[in-house]
């Protein structure tokens, strides 16, 4: 149940409402541009850039501290970015702006509709993670996005109002895992973001460092038999995105649920990891991942 709104709430929600009205009565390109050169303004002097540059450096180790300021200004121009295209977002999905989002691997997923499994891809916030879902919605599939509900609940609303109706968002929480359940059992395909921090996770590498993992992408996938497809984002220029969906893991059910819990989301990370190592500028480097 949400939290009775607080009178910050309110001022907070204003602007961003009043962001997103800004946004969405411009072109998504003038939009996005413009959202690139402020965050990439206002970001880099922030305390919580600092964060972000020691956990690329530890990643990194080889890269230099300059290169790491481009990388984290981009990753600012990012972010940026993907918020100021959110207004335009349900569009971008499904294909209404002619060419800006192609889309690669869909066979991948047609070939996991075609087996009867159920569904479930995975991303990070990685490019403009938002467009992820323009896979499985062009590919007729119907779909639940688990989601980390932000702490503001006017802002929470708000986002719904932007994205696709007729997705079925379910929060992070004690919901999440009959939410989960009944998307599967219904033959809906449940999309997750893996690479947010989770306490009561269970520790699993990435980058070189054990990040504690949700795991239950992988205790659902063992125990319905799902197909689990990655699904990337990479950013191009002037506000235009790959969307990749890549062929699904290849994962074994031994009999021992907690070594088959771990070995599936280690794959899922290393997916990550490689994007991540291919673009470092792509990828959100302020959330707190591993232990300072």
């Amino acid at each position: 149940m949400d939290r009775k709104p607080r009178l910050k709430d309110w001022i907070e929600a204003g602007g961003v409402a009043l962001l997103f009205y800004l946004f969405k009565a411009l072109p998504v390109r003038i939009a996005s541009e413009i959202g690139g050169f402020l965050a990439r303004t206002i970001g880099p002097p922030l305390g919580i850039s600092r964060r972000a540059d020691r956990s690329l450096a530890k990643a990194f180790p080889e890269m230099g501290a300059g290169d790491r300021r481009q990388a984290l200004c981009r990753m600012w121009d990012n972010l940026g970015r993907t918020f100021a295209e959110l207004p335009h977002i349900s569009a971008l999905n499904r294909g209404a702006y002619q060419d800006r989002v192609q889309v690669e691997g869909a066979e991948h997923l047609t070939a996991a509709q075609a087996t009867g499994r159920r569904i479930i891809f995975f991303t990070g916030h990685f490019g403009n993670w938002e467009i992820s879902k323009a896979v499985p919605l062009r590919g007729g599939a119907r779909v639940t996005i688990i989601y980390r509900a932000p702490n503001n609940p006017i802002i929470d609303r708000l986002l719904h109002s932007v994205r696709e109706a007729d997705l079925e968002f379910v929060p992070k929480g004690r919901v999440a895992a009959r939410g989960t359940m009944e998307a599967l059992n219904e033959g809906r395909a449940v999309g997750f973001l893996i690479d947010q921090k989770l306490n009561d996770g269970i520790p699993v590498p990435f980058l070189g460092r054990d990040a504690m993992t949700a795991p239950v992408l992988a205790r659902l996938a063992l125990r319905y038999d799902c197909a689990v497809l990655p699904v990337r984002v990479d950013r191009l220029p002037g506000a235009r995105f790959r969307v990749t969906c890549e062929p699904a893991l290849d994962y074994e059910k031994t009999g021992d649920t907690r070594a088959d819990t771990f070995a599936l989301m280690r794959q899922c990370n290393a997916v990550l990891e490689r994007w991540v190592r291919e673009r470092p500028d792509q990828w959100f480097w302020l959330h707190r991942r591993w232990p300072d």
